[in-house]
């Protein structure tokens, strides 16, 4: 059994996606263990207790980005975790956690990766960004994670069309509908399948 942690930071919709698949056998061999986030109160970690997955906070204030870093990484070897899942994690992960992880460490990105992606680059802003520029299709991007901001090979990708009278919100709904919910739990079980 793959043990997978999953690092949030609000409100948990891309985990609940998980959770629903789990419970119907859609994570391969994989487990929801622990699920991390970095504010206090966040909406993810009611659904966590709602599920039964053990849940922690670790708040970046107060400590710098190497203590912060140090700190992630010895939380998610000391729960022997094997996939680590960024979902609208909202803190840049560090060296040490990157290289202990390394090839192991997955993520969501609300865009066609290369587009409307990088530093900066996330929740509304990427889909304000992406009307503004005028596309007819966004979507959804899985990716590996490295030490460039959505830099890291991708692993699936899907396709939304952007509709003549969405506003940010709208399209930030449908990419999450038709996309995002579909595509995290399949990647996290391509990875417990050792197909990835």
């Amino acid at each position: 059994m793959k043990r997978i942690a999953v690092l949030v930071s609000g409100g948990g919709t891309n985990l609940q996606a998980l959770i629903d698949a789990g419970k119907k056998g859609g994570l391969g061999n994989g487990e929801l263990s622990l699920v991390v986030s970095s504010v206090s109160g966040a909406r993810a970690l009611e659904r966590a207790g709602a599920a039964g997955i053990k849940s922690l906070t670790i708040e970046k204030t107060g400590f710098t980005d190497a203590e912060f870093d140090r700190k992630l990484e010895e939380i998610l070897c000391e729960h022997r975790i094997d996939l680590v899942v960024l979902a609208g994690f909202l803190c840049v992960l560090g060296a040490r956690a990157l290289k202990s992880f390394e090839n192991r460490i997955i993520n969501v990105h609300p865009s066609l990766i290369p587009s409307f992606c990088g530093k900066g680059y996330y929740g509304l802003r990427v889909h304000e960004a992406a009307l503004e520029y005028g596309v007819k299709v966004t979507g959804a991007t899985v990716h590996f994670v490295n030490e460039v901001i959505d830099g890291g090979k991708i692993i699936l990708q899907k396709a939304v069309d952007v509709l003549p009278d969405d506003n940010a919100e709208t399209l930030q709904q449908r990419v999450m509908r038709e996309a995002e919910w579909e595509l995290l739990p399949r990647a996290v079980e391509k990875f417990c399948r050792g197909e990835i």
